[in-house]
């Protein structure tokens, strides 16, 4: 009855997202990276252009790497951008350019992890997979175990719990994945669940208990004044850049003015007001991570 509910629920309510309307796999492995930490609304307009740009592996893939990181923008993460674009060259190269249909071939691919694998095996080829996120998580840890909030890191027993609750049959099993995230995206949320308006609020096991409190305070991810936030200030600027950018330009805000394109990033960097072992950091850890590469006229992105 619990499926039967949720279901019914989801194809009452769901939200008309671009993803969800006869999507290609290859649509969907990249709506799946773009959704890891990042929100539905700022990912939906950043996904139709980058589906209109690359509508193919094949064609991602040709692009340089510095077109990718300036069509990823203000995403976040831009790491997941590169992983992306490796995933795409091994579709081209073993899998002759179309996005494998199992879960064990899409957990080879680059940047591709256990959730990821089996939500484009479920969403995208119809695989009877254990699909478990945050949502999902937060869902059964209320609805099942009467608790507010799941572990803080995924336990074996709450995978064996997705499974145990999965429906046997393969579409069944899909609609029930995407029902239950999206029930735990837009109701059973973390900080203001919408408890009245659950179409399985008499099954809840937390509310059954009263809606006992957390047993830990969720950590949420700092931003201001820390190096991810200088890091993103420092990839603005190199994002807004058509040539090297001179060391001296992250330093000097007053030679920074005259650089016309990367002025406005530029000042956005310098009011943060960074110490220089950040600002160091920041730019040794983009170079480390492939985000960023410095020749002998100054920072760039990858070609």
């Amino acid at each position: 009855m619990v499926h039967q509910e949720i279901t019914r629920w989801f194809g009452q309510q769901a939200r008309d997202l671009p993803w969800r309307r006869g999507c290609s796999a290859w649509g969907i492995l990249v709506s799946e990276i773009m959704l890891q930490q990042t929100p539905v609304v700022r990912v939906q307009p950043v996904w139709e252009e980058w589906m209109e740009r690359w509508p193919t592996p094949a064609d991602f893939a040709a692009a340089p790497a510095a077109d990718v990181l300036r069509a990823w923008g203000r995403l976040g993460y831009p790491r997941r951008a590169l992983r992306l674009h490796a995933a795409a060259a091994r579709i081209l190269e073993e899998h002759d350019g179309a996005v494998p249909d199992t879960y064990p071939e899409l957990l080879a691919l680059p940047g591709v992890g256990t959730y990821t694998a089996a939500a484009v095996a479920a969403f995208a080829f119809g695989r009877r997979t254990t699909v478990v996120d945050t949502n999902i998580r937060r869902v059964h840890a209320r609805l099942v175990i009467g608790q507010a909030l799941p572990a803080p890191a995924l336990t074996a027993a709450e995978t064996a719990l997705a499974t145990d609750l999965l429906p046997e049959d393969a579409d069944e099993s899909v609609l029930w994945n995407a029902a239950v995230m999206e029930l735990g995206a837009v109701i059973c949320t973390a900080r203001s669940p919408k408890c009245d308006l659950c179409p399985v609020l008499d099954k809840c096991a937390w509310i059954a208990a009263g809606q006992p409190e957390p047993t830990y305070i969720p950590k949420g991810q700092p931003w201001a004044g820390t190096d991810r936030q200088v890091r993103g200030a420092v990839m603005a600027v190199l994002r807004a850049a058509s040539s090297p950018v001179h060391a001296d330009l992250f330093w000097d805000s007053v030679a920074a003015q005259v650089h016309a394109e990367t002025a406005p990033a530029l000042r956005k960097l310098h009011d943060l007001n960074t110490h220089a072992p950040q600002l160091e950091r920041a730019l040794a850890g983009l170079l480390s991570d492939g985000l960023a590469q410095l020749s002998e006229t100054g920072y760039h992105l990858p070609h």
